[in-house]
Formats: structure tokens, C-alpha cells, sequence
């Protein structure tokens, strides 16, 4: 999950220049975490279910669907979803205009650049806290787009024209999204249908992240986004249509996520599964590089506001299922302070 616009505490440092022609990549981007041996191997295609949000609130499907939508999240943390409202055609837009966005001259990117001193949005490679991490081989335009009295609109770029009309747009689609999903869920496990969406609250955070992946000389070194869990409720990307390189871990094995265009890879975060009591679970997940190709994605992250307290929700917990968690408050400090130790911060709202 992209950071957020808290300043950090400790010293960070910007990503040199990615020279994809050079054979080899600086000690700096090596990255030497305990998974580094598969990343470049030819790993299996994972058949992530798919749910239909259509299905989804028809009469004669719903239970069906709300039923395949708690197991996925109970086993997979994961899903694609398809049939979702937003039209493909709009999607492509959205897309486009990120792209056009990373092809502009470096001079007319950097007029959005992030600004460290006052916090992390804006246009820059990815920054790492410490000396022992590596690099990752990513370009980010970051924008906290909602609620309205955060937003920065200087780091919006202005070229191409269209871009914050189109994205203004999407988001305002995705909080639609987000409250369907988070009603959805309640209904999944038989709960009130607002369970969820009233913890969630009102003045939630919602950032947008374009992520530009260039080619990368060495794959087998270079990773585009370390292995972590989200600090989300939910996470919504919308992957390249042609360019694998999300990646799951299940059952201690690394799975490929396949592209199906125009779907939404739609996560669980670690909020959802402290709000569930461990009933749903938020997936470790990562991205590797591609030698030939670049590989551009949005995510879109929704979380709860800061001073919201997020823990179980009411029937969650039980006899049979005791408390396995923690009430928190701003859940995306505690998150950065663990992630950046290289620890699951999840793990600091357990009882």
C-alpha cells in the first residue's frame, strides 16, 4: 500500500534513474529478500475466483454469490470482479491518461514531484526507509483524491488536460464501489447490512497510486514491489491489460495472477480482517519485473478515516470464535512502523 502523507521519521532516499539498457542494475535496486530465488522463475497460474457483481444483487443469485464471496475472502483474501458498473471504454481512459502522464518529459513530471518535507504525494520513484532495503523498480504518481479537504491539488497534473476531470470521475465511482462491497460483506456473513460500512465510517481516505513498472535488464534482481500485506479495508487495482506481474502467496507458494481485462483485483486489507475477526484475510502480495515490457497499473487504497476506531464487528465474535483482536486508531501509522521493520504490522493488533 502506498504510504501516507504523514512525513516519515526517518531519512529517505530517491530512486536513481533506471537505465533498462545497461546489463546489469546497481547493488542499491538488488533486492535480497527471502523470496528473491523465485523471481524470475516460472511460477503457476493462479485461478483466482471471480465474482460477479451483478449476481450479486439479483434476487435469484445473491445468496449464491454472497456465499462464493465469503469463502473466497476466507480462503483467498482476493478476488477478480467482473460486472462491476464501470465501462470499459471509461476504463481505458483512465488508464490512458496515466500513461500519458509517465511519457511526458522528465522536466514536466518533476513539476509534480513529491515533496518529502511536507509529505508523500506526488510524482517520484519509490523511496525506502533505511540502509537495508532495496530499491523498488517502480514509478509512482501518488494523490490522496477523497476525503475533499485533503486533497492536494498542485500534485494533479495538468497535462494531460483531461487527467483530473477523468480521475475526479473514477473516484467518485470507486466510493460507490467500496460502500457496495463493505454492504456486501455484511450480508455475507449474515451480519446487518451496514455493519461494516458503519465502522468504515464517514470521511474515509481514498488515494489513487498510478504504478509505472519499466523494463527491467534483470528480473531475476530487481523487484517492482516488495512481498506486504494492504493497511486497506480494500484495495482495488485495475492491472495492465497485457503485462503480467501481481503476484499471491498461498499456502506458502507464490502464484501468478492472471489479467482479465477490464475486471477489478479486489483485495481484502488489514482492516477488513481486524473488522471480521480473522474471518477474512488480507493476502500477501507483490510484483516483479518484466525484461521486455513495462507494465502500468492504478490502485486505488480505501481506509477508514485516522481518528475512526476500527475492531470487530458486532457478530463476529462469539464462544466458538473469541476476540482475536484489538480496537485501533490509524491503523496506517501502526502499519508503516511495523512494514518498515519488514514485520506483518497486523500482527500488532492481535490480542
Amino acid at each position: 500500500m502506498a504510504k501516507s502523507s504523514t512525513s516519515p521519521s526517518q531519512e529517505v532516499e530517491t530512486l536513481p534513474p533506471k537505465k533498462v539498457q545497461e546489463k546489469e542494475i546497481p547493488q542499491k535496486m538488488i533486492y535480497k529478500g527471502s523470496d528473491a530465488g523465485s523471481l524470475d522463475t516460472c511460477l503457476p497460474l493462479i485461478d483466482i475466483p471471480t465474482i460477479d457483481f451483478v449476481l450479486l444483487t439479483s434476487p435469484e443469485s445473491s445468496a449464491q454469490e454472497l456465499e462464493k464471496l465469503r469463502s473466497v475472502l476466507s480462503s483467498w483474501g482476493c478476488f477478480q470482479a467482473i460486472n462491476h458498473g464501470i465501462e470499459p471504454a471509461f476504463l481505458d481512459k483512465v488508464k490512458a491518461v496515466g500513461r500519458q502522464f509517465f511519457a511526458l518529459p522528465a522536466e514536466e513530471k518533476n513539476k509534480y514531484a513529491r515533496d518529502i518535507a511536507i509529505g508523500f504525494e506526488g510524482y517520484a520513484n519509490h523511496i525506502i526507509n533505511g540502509e537495508e532495503q532495496a530499491f523498488d523498480w517502480i514509478d509512482r504518481l501518488y494523490l490522496i483524491t477523497g476525503p475533499e479537504d485533503r486533497k492536494q491539488l498542485k500534485f494533479w497534473p495538468e497535462n494531460p488536460e483531461s487527467f483530473r476531470k477523468i480521475l475526479e470521475e473514477y473516484n467518485a465511482k470507486m466510493v460507490k464501489l467500496n460502500e457496495f462491497l463493505l454492504k456486501a460483506i455484511g450480508l455475507a456473513l449474515n451480519l446487518e447490512e451496514n455493519c461494516f460500512l458503519d465502522m468504515y465510517g464517514e470521511e474515509a481516505t481514498m488515494i489513487a497510486v498510478y504504478n509505472l513498472y519499466p523494463p527491467c535488464p534483470r528480473p531475476d534482481l530487481a523487484i517492482g514491489l516488495k512481498p506486504h500485506a494492504d493497511g486497506t479495508a480494500f484495495t482495488y487495482l485495475l492491472q495492465d491489460k497485457e503485462v503480467e506481474g501481481l503476484q499471491v502467496l498461498k499456502d506458502n507458494q507464490w502464484y501468478r495472477v492472471p489479467v482479465i481485462p477490464e475486471a477489478f483485483v479486489i483485495n481484502v486489507g488489514d482492516q477488513i480482517e481486524i473488522m471480521s475477526n480473522g474471518i477474512f484475510k488480507s493476502p500477501i502480495h507483490r510484483v516483479v519485473t518484466d525484461s521486455e515490457r513495462g507494465r502500468m497499473s492504478l490502485a486505488v487504497f480505501c481506509l477508514p478515516n485516522p481518528n475512526q476506531e476500527v475492531g470487530p464487528v458486532n457478530g463476529v465474535v462469539n464462544e466458538a470464535r473469541p476476540r482475536l483482536y484489538k480496537t485501533v486508531k490509524d491503523y496506517t501509522s501502526i502499519f508503516y512502523s511495523y512494514f518498515e521493520k519488514g514485520t506483518r504490522p497486523i500482527e500488532s493488533a492481535k490480542i
